[in-house]
């Protein structure tokens, strides 16, 4: 079932598991449009952050009040084609990327925020020479002590830069950036460990692993001490299946209040 919108993101919402995530043709084209109506949070979605969100509600709230959800991973896309919403997984660091270079074509200023010291610089020397116009009015890691985030808050808000990328994990990211939302006109974006891999730090899973949706996998198989996270996998799988998330399509009209074709 193909999902159509009056809006002028082409953007409907649904939920998974109860927490909301958005539905829409051309995830880039809503990002941007998130700018042109004044700004907001961008949150990438994955059955990982789903279960996290169920137990934290502070990240559940922030991820109700963003201003775009997007389908990030498998398990989502899976969970809403159980309700007969068909969408495409968008990974929030191709999207992040896109977004960069709709920067610099449209003269945006752009802030970096997160990873280690040798991370933010590789990748600003990356951007040197691969996004030449960009326009990069901060680039500043995450390891900073407690006294000096509130500065790098006010230089944010007086650079109010058009986009914002923010790379300190979940849900540490999606709640900073909500903290900075009400003083900011532009897309805020957390994008977890996609500096590390711009910087070539870290290797993204390859295509076959997309594919055959193992990334998890070949991501844990490059760090097997992160295992404990991969278990909300499992757990997500069961609880759509419990929550009975097979949906008639006219049950989903009703819920949603418009129509779909």
């Amino acid at each position: 079932m193909d999902i159509t919108s009056t809006g002028p993101r082409d953007q409907r919402r649904f939920q998974v598991l109860g927490v909301p995530v958005d539905a829409c043709r051309d995830v880039t084209a809503a990002a941007i449009g998130v700018h042109a109506d004044g700004g907001g949070q961008i949150v990438t979605l994955n059955a990982e952050m789903t279960m996290a969100a169920r137990a934290n509600h502070r990240l559940g709230a922030v991820i109700a009040d963003a201003d775009l959800v997007v389908p990030d991973g498998a398990g989502v896309v899976w969970a809403l084609r159980l309700q007969g919403v068909r969408v495409r997984r968008s990974p929030g660091i191709e999207l992040a990327w896109e977004l960069l270079s709709y920067a610099e074509a449209h003269g945006w200023s752009v802030a970096l925020v997160g990873a280690a010291p040798q991370v933010m610089e590789r990748l600003c020397d990356r951007l040197v020479v691969e996004r030449p116009e960009l326009r990069l009015v901060l680039a500043q890691h995450g390891y900073l002590s407690e006294e000096d985030w509130p500065q790098l808050e006010a230089n944010l808000c007086e650079l109010n830069p058009d986009l914002v990328l923010v790379a300190l994990g979940v849900p540490r990211q999606e709640l900073w950036v909500q903290s900075l939302k009400a003083s900011q006109t532009g897309v805020l974006m957390g994008v977890g460990g996609s500096f590390d891999v711009w910087a070539g730090l870290k290797e993204r899973a390859p295509k076959w692993a997309s594919r055959f949706q193992v990334e998890w996998l070949y991501r844990l198989c490059q760090e097997p001490s992160r295992w404990r996270r991969y278990l909300a996998l499992p757990q997500f799988v069961w609880a759509v299946l419990l929550s009975g998330s097979r949906q008639k399509p006219a049950k989903q009209k009703q819920a949603t209040g418009r129509t779909t074709e």
